[in-house]
């Protein structure tokens, strides 16, 4: 009987742990969210009376200034850092110049975002399923420097 109730509280603190961990990457992924949400509201504030300014724009609705931008954010491991290459008004490259802490196997997955940022002209894509963190690391720099590049 001493046993099974060892085994069972054992069980509990497992799953009680558990729990708490999911609760802290909930919080985590709230307070992202808030930050992004928070940070569009800041260029769209910012921006509104720019509109009628950047009409020679060379057809481009990004509205991005050409130039090479460096934006860092957190990734799983620690500090990400990127470059984001601007012509013609367009994201042409988005490249990881740092991430020293970031485990190199997460690091190599989560770089499948590139392309998807690319793709899309903004930071504004989806994360990458099982380098969720690496590849939020990766997408928020990007969109630090792509916060630069706006005309």
């Amino acid at each position: 009987m001493k046993e099974f109730i060892v085994r069972l509280f054992s069980l509990l603190a497992i799953v009680g742990v558990l729990f708490g961990y999911n609760e802290v990457l909930n919080v985590r992924a709230k307070d992202e969210e808030i930050a992004k949400l928070n940070a569009q509201l800041e260029v769209q504030s910012s921006g509104a009376g720019s509109d009628s300014e950047s009409g020679s724009d060379s057809g481009s609705e990004t509205g991005y200034k050409d130039g090479t931008y460096i934006g860092e954010a957190d990734g799983f491991g620690g500090t990400v850092a990127v470059e984001v290459t601007v012509k013609n008004g367009k994201i042409e490259a988005v490249e990881v110049t740092s991430a020293e802490k970031e485990d190199s196997a997460y690091l190599a997955m989560a770089e499948d975002i590139i392309p998807k940022i690319i793709e899309a002209q903004s930071a504004e894509v989806d994360t990458i399923s099982g380098a969720t963190f690496s590849s939020t690391g990766i997408k928020n720099a990007a969109e630090q420097a792509l916060e630069q590049a706006v005309k």
